[in-house]
């Protein structure tokens, strides 16, 4: 016979850690909760976390609530299965946090003082740099910048790391003629035939990029949202004014469907 949930009368916090528990109890707990590991709900954490920014980004408040909730979810799912193993429970995972914010924060909590907001960034940044030193002695600066991160925040993470000790390109410009460099290389590669090689230059490329995103400090990740979201709302309006044609896209050519990219793009200039 099924058991109860945990009462509702329980903090949230400790019913959802109770609900894991159960989920994850061997005996009577849920197969596909039972059979996890870390390895196979790091995608779910990803996921849930890309979730959260959607949300952010379409204004949904209330949608927004609900995947907080998704993602603390995965932060319990974690904890539970370290606690199972003897590593860690929840509690450590919150002790090592509140640990970490205090340190960081000693303008709050400690006797240190900040001229303005520029210099309170530059000490967070110095504090950070501490504890990476302290990890890295026997390492790299790099080792902890993680491999599962998307591509251009992975690229801007280990460049920012190599610009605190120096290794950066001075101005902008510099970095501008670097990615006109790369550009040269990539073309060289595809016009030889070689896609091998032009798929590493590409990847070149979009290094130096990311590279440029953080120097002009622009999130690379935000930048592309944007503009994907874009590319989104002017395809749409090319195939809604083709419907009026009685056509779709795939029933147009590419000189049609120009013509109306550079309507929609007109419009919203006009409007802006």
């Amino acid at each position: 016979m099924p058991r109860p949930a945990p009462p509702a009368d329980l903090r949230p916090i400790d019913r959802l850690l109770a609900i894991m528990a159960r989920l994850r109890a061997p005996e009577d707990g849920c197969p596909w909760d039972q059979e996890q590991t870390f390895a196979t709900i790091a995608p779910y954490t990803v996921e849930e976390a890309y979730e959260v920014a959607d949300a952010i980004e379409r204004g949904d408040l209330g949608d927004l609530k609900d995947e907080l909730g998704d993602l603390l979810l995965q932060v319990v799912f974690h904890a539970r299965m370290a606690e199972e193993q003897g590593l860690f429970a929840f509690d450590d995972v919150a002790s090592a946090i509140n640990d970490k914010m205090v340190r960081r924060h000693p303008h709050v909590f400690a006797d240190e003082t900040y001229a303005s907001l520029a210099h309170q960034k530059e000490g967070w940044e110095q504090l950070k740099a501490a504890e990476r030193a302290e990890k890295a002695r026997n390492g790299s600066l790099l080792d902890d910048v993680p491999v599962g991160l998307p591509g251009l925040t992975r690229a801007v993470k280990l460049s920012k790391r190599a610009a605190n000790v120096g290794f950066v390109w001075p101005t902008v410009q510099d970095v501008v003629k670097k990615l006109h460099e790369e550009v040269g290389e990539m073309l060289a590669e595809i016009e030889a035939g070689d896609l091998e090689k032009a798929r590493n230059e590409i990847g070149d490329v979009l290094f130096v990029v990311a590279n440029l995103a953080r120097t002009l400090e622009v999130d690379p990740e935000d930048a592309v949202r944007y503009t994907n979201a874009k590319f989104v709302r002017r395809f749409k309006y090319i195939e809604a004014r083709l419907a009026e044609r009685g056509k779709t896209p795939g029933e147009s050519d590419l000189a049609e469907m120009d013509a109306l990219w550079e309507e929609v793009k007109a419009a919203e200039r006009a409007e802006s």
